[in-house]
């Protein structure tokens, strides 16, 4: 079982780090200019990207779930439809995204606040990328279909085509053509598109046998459309709940003022690089839950729950101890700014412990995405939102004040884990009834 993690953990870790070095690189041309406000900038446009990027991950979860299934159950027909439906219902979101971009716009500069300075390069930014959507959101459907068929190459491939293409272009337009913040979106948009056409190619290599399945009638099929929608809902909402609190988190660091949004905005990013790394391991417990659950085998289901958590919990270790020894070398790396560094040191221990605090809730995620339990993934989400990141945050905010942030994110994170540790029995349960 340890071997058919690694298989398909290996090759998603490499794939996903190349996500968060993109981030990196990219504040870190923004840190060595001569103004924090292009990383404020930058960082809000992030932040209103993901918010609406994030919010449709269901297409490459409820994707990933939904063909593991197919392929535990040898559908082969269905793999492709499953395919064919993400691939038509990605592509009317994006036009519909594109189409009211100006109201997004409005509507998200309303919501986040930052300096007039700040907020005016933030829109530059977010009018260019923008223009990425049908290729982010088919990204999505592609990585996700491809994990579901075992192949964790593909997306590795593609992920790695697209983040070097992205970080050569940002890298050129930025210190070669010097359009700062404007520079970094364009070489997004322009990598992203370059990801779809590697990924259709990909696709095309290996997979074009599967097109003799094509049927119109059975991939807008009400009742397969009926329960694609069904468990994406819910993917969908747990997804907005992720969206929210790193919106939130963003928005009040902004309310404080600039410095404060480029300390947190530097210091967010050791969360992200663990997650894209702990996502690996959540990938391939996509792939391996859904296929064990196609192919009805509760024994192995639960086999490689275990597995997953024992992997999990010895990079979370690694990453605290790395935080721990390594955090001052990784914010220079970040910033040679040395009042961003000084303050950003003043937070360092919620940085050391978030691994430790967090690796549960990636690795139930990946799990419950497998065996589409999205109603409990849902809920788990919800309850750490509401009941305790928003809770937290207020009532500590007044006493100990950025500090407050942090804490409430890191309790977001292990709520979320504890959640979804005492749900999974009536998972396994509803999984597999007969068992």
């Amino acid at each position: 079982m340890n071997r058919k993690i690694l298989h398909l953990a290996i090759p998603n870790i490499v794939s996903n780090v190349t996500i968060p070095l993109l981030g990196l690189v990219d504040l870190a041309l923004m840190g060595h200019l001569d103004s924090e406000v292009f990383i404020g900038a930058v960082s809000l446009g992030t932040v209103i990207f993901n918010f609406i990027y994030w919010g449709f991950s269901f297409l490459r979860m409820g994707t990933s779930g939904f063909t593991a299934q197919a392929y535990g159950e040898k559908k082969e027909a269905e793999s492709y439809h499953i395919l064919s439906r993400a691939m038509l219902i990605s592509t009317a979101i994006s036009l519909v995204i594109i189409s009211l971009q100006f109201p997004i716009e409005w509507l998200s500069f309303r919501l986040i606040n930052g300096s007039q300075e700040v907020e005016a390069l933030a829109r530059e930014y977010f009018r260019i990328r923008i223009w990425a959507a049908p290729a982010t959101l088919g990204l999505y459907v592609l990585n996700g279909w491809f994990l579901g068929m075992q192949n964790a190459r593909y997306p590795m491939i593609t992920s790695i085509a697209a983040n070097v293409f992205n970080i050569v272009l940002s890298f050129s337009f930025v210190k070669l053509f010097h359009l700062n913040s404007a520079g970094v979106a364009l070489g997004t948009v322009l990598a992203q598109y370059l990801g779809v056409v590697i990924g259709v190619y990909l696709f095309f290599r290996s997979y074009k046998s599967l097109t003799q399945h094509w049927n119109w009638k059975a991939i807008i099929n009400p009742t397969t459309l009926k329960s694609f929608f069904k468990v994406n809902s819910d993917i969908f909402i747990r997804t907005f709940c992720v969206i929210f609190v790193f919106t939130f988190f963003t928005s009040k660091s902004a309310s404080i003022n600039d410095h404060i949004l480029a300390v947190n905005s530097i210091l967010i990013q050791f969360l992200l690089f663990f997650a894209f790394f702990i996502d690996g391991f959540a990938y391939a417990g996509e792939a391996l839950a859904g296929r064990f659950v196609g192919e009805k085998s509760r024994s192995h289901f639960k086999k490689v729950t275990r597995s997953l958590f024992y992997w999990g919990s010895l990079l979370a270790l690694a990453f605290s101890l790395l935080y721990l020894v390594a955090n001052k070398l990784i914010l220079s790396i970040l910033t040679n700014q040395q009042e961003l560094i000084q303050s950003a040191l003043d937070f360092r221990w919620w940085i050391v412990v978030t691994p430790v605090l967090s690796f549960a809730s990636f690795i139930w995620d990946g799990i419950y995405i497998g065996a589409t339990a999205s109603r409990e993934m849902r809920n788990s989400m919800l309850g750490a939102t509401i009941l305790i990141f928003l809770p937290g945050y207020f009532l500590m905010q007044p006493v100990i004040g950025n500090h407050a942030l942090w804490v409430a994110m890191l309790l977001f994170m292990l709520s979320r884990g504890v959640f979804q540790t005492f749900l999974f029995p009536k998972v396994l349960q509803k999984t597999f009834p007969a068992s």
